[in-house]
């Protein structure tokens, strides 16, 4: 198999207009694609105007080039940038609530979090619930280890990222004035 038809995971950063309807433009470009999202994450960024969508997608080299080129051309987006794992950081948060009816399996559960450095949001009589942050290889092994004692609930935010030291997102393939869309241009 040829490099480019080799599927593998893909962090994409992109910064958009924070106005209604943009995610579902960007989903929309995917669905007509048949890609499926992996993990989606928004949020407005430090200017409350622009907002970061984190998408993890598992293409090939081929088809990432294609979803970044339509992502460029959406009027809303501002920035497209994938973000290679050498040069990003990706952290998720999970909830997770566990059975822990008595106090050795409370103490237990509390042990297990402590290795993971999870914290203790809410406890119970009958329940504890936990939140970790980390990437989905540390979500999942505390997972597998919780299952034993059966995991009520869980739920995952999807992964965001960031761009390591000097790195930021950027895009010199469009052009400057829009970023500036609340500016006159002259």
């Amino acid at each position: 198999m040829n490099e480019n038809q080799e599927k593998s995971r893909h962090t994409l950063s992109v910064l958009v207009e924070n106005s209604a309807g943009v995610l579902s433009q960007v989903s929309r470009l995917f669905s007509r694609k048949g890609y499926n999202i992996e993990s989606l994450a928004v949020g407005t960024t430090d200017d409350p105007a622009v907002s970061r969508i984190t998408i993890e997608v598992v293409v090939d080299n081929l088809m990432i080039q294609q979803v970044m080129n339509q992502l460029r051309k959406l009027f809303p987006v501002y920035s497209v940038q994938e973000l290679p794992p050498e040069h990003s950081i990706r952290r998720e948060l999970v909830l997770i609530k566990v059975k822990a009816e008595t106090h050795d399996i409370r103490n237990e559960v509390i042990q297990i979090a402590s290795v993971f450095r999870a914290s203790i949001i809410d406890v119970s009589l009958t329940s504890l619930t936990l939140a970790l942050i980390g990437d989905e290889t540390k979500a999942d092994a505390m997972q597998k280890l919780l299952e034993s004692f059966g995991i009520l609930e869980l739920v995952r935010t999807g992964m965001v990222a960031l761009e390591r030291g000097a790195f930021t997102i950027s895009d010199e393939n469009k052009e400057k004035t829009e970023f500036n869309l609340g500016k006159s241009i002259q």
